[in-house]
């Protein structure tokens, strides 16, 4: 295993599951992500990962599909604030700065400490990706950023983290986070049927059926709404609406259908 893996937890191990997804889509299916990173990094991931996984093609591609939308918001983003920062939320294992940079933002990565340690043994500090240890519901790391950053427009990407923390938490999070300037936040969620699904099946699949999940999303309006304070939805989009589905197997075809019929699963943008 590698090194400091083994002093992940539960919840925090699951940080592989998303990496393994971009290593899958990008010798399989390049149209939906390809991330060089990743594949650089397979080697030095806990032997025998991709060969014991129990995932399917479908929950394989849900991972990287996620990372496809957080490109998008993100190349949106860099496209209408030149000056803008970055800040990924619960970084684990995330390559996205190797993926999306336009080689002049700032970015910050957040995640516990010793998953930061983690993550230094694989992605060292860049120039322009600087890590914080902490709890992404505290204040500490924004305050630090808005140190840097005074005025800059923030774009707060929280990806794969929320499901883990009930609502009242990220509700909290988020009014925090209206105190401190022009700040964007884009997530993925799952609707209330689909968080009984992810409970019974995702987790089970994946390996970590103990990760307690709760926090849903079944409609963006009515999230803003409990955030208040001027909360508003930028955009809630169906989580496979723009992926590439050439090539894919009938049964994922069909699950992500599903999923974007029911809106089980969503990217939520909110300006807050």
């Amino acid at each position: 295993m590698a090194d400091g893996a083994h002093e992940l937890g539960v919840v925090e191990d699951t940080l592989y599951v998303p990496m393994l997804g971009r290593i899958y889509a990008s010798e399989r299916f390049k149209g939906i992500l390809y991330d060089e990173k990743a594949l650089e990094l397979k080697d030095r991931l806990p032997a025998g990962m991709m060969e014991n996984s129990t995932q399917t093609q479908y929950t394989y591609l849900a991972s990287a599909s996620r990372s496809a939308n957080m490109d998008r918001h993100i190349a949106d983003f860099l496209a209408r604030e030149p000056v803008g920062v970055i800040v990924q939320l619960g970084v684990g294992l995330e390559t996205t700065f190797y993926r999306d940079d336009d080689g002049r933002t700032e970015w910050y990565g957040v995640d516990l400490p010793h998953v930061i340690d983690y993550r230094r043994t694989l992605l060292p500090d860049h120039e322009r990706e600087h890590y914080i240890a902490g709890d992404a519901f505290e204040p500490d790391w924004i305050e630090r950023i808005r140190a840097d950053h005074a005025h800059a427009p923030l774009l707060v990407t929280a990806s794969g983290l929320f499901y883990y923390f009930d609502e009242k938490h990220v509700v909290g999070l988020m009014r925090m986070l209206q105190g401190f300037g022009d700040v964007e936040l884009v997530f993925d969620a799952v609707n209330k049927s689909g968080m009984a699904m992810m409970r019974k099946k995702h987790m089970k699949t994946v390996g970590h059926a103990d990760a307690q999940m709760f926090f849903y999303v079944d409609s963006a309006d009515d999230l803003a709404a409990k955030v208040g304070g001027g909360a508003c939805v930028l955009s809630e989009e169906a989580f496979y609406r723009h992926v590439d589905k050439s090539g894919l197997t009938l049964s994922t075809k069909a699950s992500m259908a599903a999923s974007d019929l029911l809106g089980m699963v969503k990217m939520v943008h909110l300006k807050l």
